[in-house]
C-alpha cells in the first residue's frame, strides 16, 4: 500500500479529554513524549496554547520528535458579527501554527475550521438528523462566504486549511459538507467517526472527495452506544462519555475501506488518530487505548 509512503501519523490531546489549554490531566511534554514512544511523529495542537506558543512550542515539538499536524479553531460564520470578532482567534491560532518547525511542506500544519456548537444539535447529535436546527438554504452563500474568507485568510499566513463538519453544528451531515464543498475552494478534514454517526459514508465519501481532502481524523464508532445515547436523551458529550468513539477497530467504521480509498485516490498528509475521550476519563485506559490504536493502524497499513 503507497498510503504508508505518503502520510504520518498524529495523536491528539483530545484523546486525553483536554477540551481546554489549561488544567489538563496530562501536560503537554508527557503527551508529546507518550507520543514519541509509541510511534507517532505528530500531534494535533488540540485547545489552541495547551502545548504552548511560539518558542516554547517549537521547543517542545522539537525534544520530542514531533511535528504539528493542525488544530481546531471554530469560528461563528452563521453570525456575521460573530465570525468578524473570532478573527482575532484564527489569528492567534495562525500565530501558533506557523511557529512549529516544518521539515516537509506535505505535513505543514492544518488549520481546521469549523463551527462552534449548534446547541440544538449538540443535544441530538447524528441521525436521525434535528432539522429543525439546520442552517436555513438561504444563509447558506453568506456562511459559505465567510468560510472562504477565512480560508483565505490562513492561505496569506502560508498555511492551507482544512473544513472539518462536526456532530452538534452547523456542518454535521455528508450533504452539508458537499453544500459547502461547492460553495467554497477549501479542502475537506475527512473524519470517519463524525461522518459515520450523521449517517454518512466515509469510504464512498473519501472517493467522492478525492483531491478535496486535506486532512484525515481515523476514528472508529460505535453506532450501537450512539444509538443508546439518543434514545436516552443524551447528547454530544454524553455520547462521547458512553463510548460512541471507540478504539480503532473496535467499531462500525469500515477503515479498510477508508485506506483502500484514499490509496486508490493518492491522499497525501497527516493520518491523525482520534478517540474523543470525556474529560476526567480513565487515564491508564486511555493511554493503553493510545498505543494499541497505534499499533492498530500500524498492522491495517501493511
Amino acid at each position: 500500500m503507497q498510503l504508508t509512503a505518503r502520510t504520518r501519523v498524529a495523536g491528539a490531546p483530545v484523546n486525553y479529554g483536554i477540551y481546554q489549554p489549561t488544567g489538563a490531566p496530562v501536560g503537554p511534554e508527557d503527551l508529546l513524549a507518550a507520543l514519541a514512544r509509541d510511534g507517532y511523529t505528530g500531534v494535533d495542537s488540540g485547545p489552541i496554547g495547551y502545548l504552548g506558543t511560539g518558542e516554547t512550542l517549537a521547543r517542545r515539538l522539537a525534544a520530542a520528535g514531533i511535528g504539528l499536524a493542525g488544530g481546531w479553531v471554530d469560528l461563528r460564520f452563521a453570525d456575521p458579527a460573530g465570525f468578524a470578532e473570532d478573527l482575532t482567534q484564527l489569528d492567534a491560532a495562525l500565530d501558533v501554527f506557523t511557529a512549529a518547525p516544518v521539515d516537509d511542506p506535505r505535513f505543514a500544519p492544518r488549520p481546521t475550521l469549523a463551527c462552534p456548537g449548534n446547541p440544538g444539535r449538540m443535544a441530538r447529535p447524528g441521525v436521525p438528523t434535528d432539522l429543525a436546527s439546520a442552517l436555513p438554504a438561504a444563509a447558506w452563500p453568506d456562511f459559505a462566504a465567510r468560510v472562504q474568507q477565512a480560508a483565505d485568510r490562513c492561505r496569506d499566513r502560508g498555511l492551507e486549511p482544512v473544513f472539518h463538519y462536526h456532530l452538534g453544528t452547523d456542518v454535521e451531515t455528508e450533504a452539508e459538507a458537499d453544500r459547502l464543498l461547492e460553495l467554497t475552494d477549501i479542502a475537506i478534514c475527512l473524519d470517519t467517526g463524525h461522518l459515520a454517526l450523521a449517517g454518512g459514508d466515509p469510504v464512498a465519501a473519501a472517493r467522492r472527495w478525492a483531491g478535496r481532502i486535506g486532512q484525515v481524523h481515523l476514528k472508529d464508532a460505535d453506532l450501537a452506544a450512539h444509538a443508546r445515547t439518543r434514545a436516552a436523551g443524551g447528547g454530544l458529550m454524553d455520547m462521547v462519555a458512553a463510548g460512541g468513539f471507540c478504539a480503532l477497530g473496535r467499531g462500525d467504521v469500515d477503515l479498510a475501506g477508508v485506506f483502500a480509498a484514499l490509496d486508490d485516490t493518492g491522499y497525501t498528509g497527516w493520518l491523525v488518530i482520534e478517540q474523543d475521550a470525556p474529560e476526567g476519563g480513565d487515564l491508564d485506559r486511555i493511554r493503553a487505548d493510545q498505543h494499541a490504536n497505534r499499533r492498530w493502524l500500524e498492522e491495517a497499513l501493511r
